[in-house]
């Protein structure tokens, strides 16, 4: 008699629950197993996956991988179903060869850590990126591990190797951001020895300076994209955006897409424009008290 047993398919979703981890880990397993892979931010079946029953559903514009049940049982699944391991600050610094004191400022640069007044909070871009809050057993002070894939995060690594080399310059990767510094060179200098890409942007720099904030100049945002902010104010975690170019449809376009990031991560941005150059001293402190930041 032929077998009419209907297959049971389970999203990856579902399996994940069927399996009693989280979503996340169901595809980092998946991810390490080889049977998925991530292809123009989609999660796209290997060959592999395919051999082991995986395929693609779709329900109108939706689409998903799933699976049949009896893979919960499949010994390369089992064999990656193991927790992840986290390090601590003292390994983390040790696999970066930096002293442990200075690791969690880094990562608070970063914006991925903030200071509690006892200790370390993780905040959502750290969470983001896997960071687990925990709290020291008789202190109560809270601190964050992390997990092994941090050692490779771009920012991560970028950051702390200019920390070592000494160098602030910006590392351009990307044809738009290399291009638009091509067009507007830096040739204006401030008062601080920054040298900027504008007259306007030389007004914010010494008005700064001058306000004994402490800022740097074209950094990078503490994410994989390829962004650059104008200018980063570590108190507060603040970025300023100068918008001066609004003739230059490329330009309009650049805006469009770094306001977009600054919104999915919700970074703490203050935007000026040619009419906020020309009254500094009365719109820059008020922007800066909405971040807690007092001028003088």
């Amino acid at each position: 008699m032929r077998n009419t047993t209907k297959v049971r398919y389970l999203s990856s979703t579902n399996l994940s629950k069927e399996m009693n981890i989280s979503t996340k880990e169901m595809f980092k397993q998946l991810l390490r197993s080889n049977w998925i892979d991530r292809v123009d931010e989609q999660w796209v079946l290997t060959e592999k996956g395919k051999a082991k029953g995986g395929q693609l559903k779709s329900r109108g514009d939706r689409q998903w991988i799933a699976w049949p049940s009896t893979v919960m049982e499949d010994s390369d699944l089992k064999e990656n179903n193991i927790k992840e391991k986290y390090l601590s600050t003292t390994k983390l610094a040790e696999e970066f060869d930096v002293s442990r004191l200075r690791i969690n400022p880094i990562l608070s640069e970063l914006g991925w850590i903030e200071k509690d007044r006892k200790g370390w909070i993780t905040t959502k871009l750290g969470k983001s990126l896997g960071g687990k809050q925990l709290e020291h057993n008789k202190t109560r002070v809270p601190y964050v591990k992390w997990p092994e894939t941090i050692l490779k995060n771009k920012r991560l690594v970028e950051t702390i190797e200019e920390i070592k080399e000494g160098s602030s310059e910006p590392k351009i990767e990307s044809n738009e951001e290399g291009g638009f510094r091509e067009k507007f060179i830096a040739k204006h200098r401030a008062a601080d020895g920054h040298f900027v890409r504008s007259k306007a942007e030389m007004l914010i720099d010494n008005w700064l300076y001058m306000s004994e904030i402490a800022h740097a100049y074209e950094r990078r945002l503490p994410i994989e994209e390829e962004v650059y902010t104008d200018f980063y104010l570590p108190v507060g975690k603040v970025y300023i955006e100068y918008w001066g170019y609004e003739n230059d449809p490329k330009y309009i376009q650049r805006k469009k897409t770094k306001l977009e990031i600054y919104k999915k991560y919700e970074f703490n941005l203050i935007e000026l424009n040619d009419t906020d150059i020309q009254n500094l001293d009365d719109i820059l402190p008020k922007k800066l008290l909405k971040f807690g930041i007092q001028s003088y």
